[in-house]
């Protein structure tokens, strides 16, 4: 008895694709929504190309800390640890577009504005 050639093809090609739809899940809106769990990041700021500040939020409620982290080519320190008040809401979640028009005006302003094209 021989399996049916096609339907063997189909099985497979269903099996490659579940790690392919969870893959492009995760780097969705909806995905990065469910997979938020008990620690997110508040806020970056880039001191040079290998050092950076980052803010971190972790735990729930009233064991709510963020975290004021050193970020270097050889490690990540912890440099102070906040209480947020109960008013204090983090800034919503920049997206990868609109991360990358903040960045882009900001090369833009950087560079004396918009050149003129050839």
């Amino acid at each position: 008895m021989t399996p049916n050639f096609s339907a063997v093809l189909w099985f497979l090609a269903i099996l490659a694709a579940i790690p392919l739809v969870l893959w492009w899940l995760r780097r969705t809106p909806m995905g990065a929504r469910l997979s938020s769990g008990p620690m997110r990041a508040i806020s970056a700021l880039p001191l040079s190309a290998s050092q950076k500040l980052v803010t971190v939020e972790v735990g729930q409620g009233e064991e709510r800390r963020w975290l004021v982290l050193g970020v270097a080519q050889g490690g990540i320190s912890l440099l102070y640890t906040l209480t947020p008040s109960e008013d204090s809401k983090p800034p919503a979640p920049v997206t990868p577009a609109e991360g990358f028009a903040q960045l882009l005006n900001r090369l833009r302003n950087q560079d004396g504005g918009p050149r003129e094209p050839r």
